[in-house]
């Protein structure tokens, strides 16, 4: 496959803000939609039950993880094809937009609660998408010298916009009695304005990075028929995975122990809400300023760790971090103090950010740039293949031992296994990639 790649440089950093916009919008429907505003409201307000609300979204949820995990790769391939990365972000960006828009539709009743899942879900499947597309932008607009340190910004901007929006959403629609643009808890109108205003503010920061992320001229892969394409690329994919066990062994190694490791970081996030309002009694307005906290905790460890990534390497980041979560979680299986909690929680939320952060930077370094959108597609495979873990050893956790913070056991249990396989990767760098170039 023959490249013409637009080298990144010094001249970049209003290039590398923009991009990182994207991350900072996107919080919205990371941080307001699927964690701690729209999707309670599904369960809660309109679902006939928490009960079959909750279970409804697992299944739906566990759906859009299978598209992604079947299809993601693929999509990775394709914009790789012609360094189409910027056209995919935009198109995946602007289906996840609509998505959030037609959440507006979505009343407190239960005749509507299949159509917000299926928006939730779609909204899932192209935000992943998205993110395969955006992730192999970063390969092209950084160098080795500040990979680690743009990944880390990019995973800041997210968290800290996730931490702003929560905020002005809950002085400006929630709290009040009737809130900015008549929001009230009629038929469920809060909420829906929530999700407007959701939309609206991904797609104003999503359009810097795709006007300014650069393009490449690449010949290769399939072409022709979509669906013939689709089938070529996915033997492409077949052969990639071959090739990886003989030539990048470490690669595919780390593509397993991050998948491990990254499904115990997200069951963090999952279940801090359930947790805090299940075991600590926190109310929803408490829940959502632990949201801002924890955002703002995660933020600051992803920007700080970017220093010590471009300094060490990203491996020792990750290590350094997984210990600290796992070692910060224990308090949390013995005390039912809300103080406790809190300490723990801003723990955990400020090295999450830089073993998210670092696992990225990780993968960047030994990724040759043609090859970003397939590697990135298979780190958003292999991180779903595994997507049901965390959340069942929660479970069996709680079921075992019969209390709800028993659930944080099984959490750091993943996560232990997630450590124990990072350990013995070693970052080892194929020809033409980020981390050859520096050693060449």
């Amino acid at each position: 496959m023959a490249s013409t790649l637009t080298p990144p440089g010094s001249g970049n950093r209003l290039r590398i803000f923009n991009w990182a916009l994207w991350d900072w919008g996107s919080a919205s429907f990371n941080a307001v939609i699927i964690t701690f505003v729209f999707a309670p409201y599904l369960t809660k307000s309109v679902a006939a039950t928490e009960e079959a609300g909750s279970s409804a979204l697992g299944w739906s949820m566990a759906a859009a993880g299978f598209v992604i995990a079947v299809v993601a790769p693929a999509a990775g391939t394709r914009a790789d094809a012609g360094g189409r990365h910027r056209l995919w972000l935009g198109v995946h960006t602007a289906i996840v937009v609509l998505t959030m828009f037609g959440l507006f539709f979505v009343r407190d009743s239960p005749d509507y609660l299949w159509l917000g899942l299926l928006l939730l879900a779609v909204g899932s499947v192209f935000f992943e998408f998205a993110e395969v597309s955006y992730n192999g932008i970063m390969v092209r607009i950084t160098t080795p010298d500040n990979v680690g340190r743009v990944s880390g910004f990019g995973w800041g901007m997210g968290y800290v916009g996730g931490l702003v929006l929560l905020v002005i959403l809950l002085v400006l629609v929630i709290q009040p009695e009737v809130g900015f643009l008549g929001a009230s808890d009629e038929e469920g109108l809060r909420f829906r304005i929530v999700a407007v205003l959701s939309a609206v503010w991904f797609a104003i920061f999503a359009i810097p990075a795709l006007f300014s992320a650069p393009g490449a001229k690449v010949k290769g892969t399939s072409g022709g028929h979509p669906i013939r394409a689709f089938i070529a690329d996915y033997a492409a994919l077949v052969r990639r995975l071959i090739r990886m066990w003989s030539t990048e062994h470490q690669t595919l190694r780390f593509f397993i122990a991050s998948a491990v490791f990254r499904d115990g970081l997200a069951a963090i996030f999952s279940f801090a809400g359930v947790l805090a309002a299940g075991s600590y009694g926190f109310s929803a307005s408490q829940i959502i300023i632990l949201g801002v906290a924890a955002n703002v905790a995660a933020g600051a460890g992803a920007m700080i760790a970017g220093w010590f990534d471009d300094r060490l390497g990203p491996k020792p980041v990750i290590i350094a971090g997984l210990i600290v979560i796992i070692l910060g979680g224990l308090p949390i299986l013995f005390s039912a103090e809300a103080a406790v909690f809190w300490v723990c929680a801003l723990i955990l939320s400020f090295c999450v950010g830089p073993v998210q952060a670092s696992s990225r930077s990780f993968l960047a370094r030994i990724t040759p740039p043609e090859s970003a959108g397939e590697n990135f597609g298979l780190y958003a495979t292999t991180g779903r293949a595994v997507s049901f873990l965390g959340p069942a050893m929660f479970a069996l956790a709680i079921t075992v031992f019969g209390f709800q913070r028993a659930g944080t056991l099984g959490i750091l249990i993943v996560l232990a296994v997630g450590l124990a396989l990072i350990i013995p990767v070693r970052p080892d760098a194929p020809a033409h990639s980020m981390q050859a170039r520096e050693e060449s």
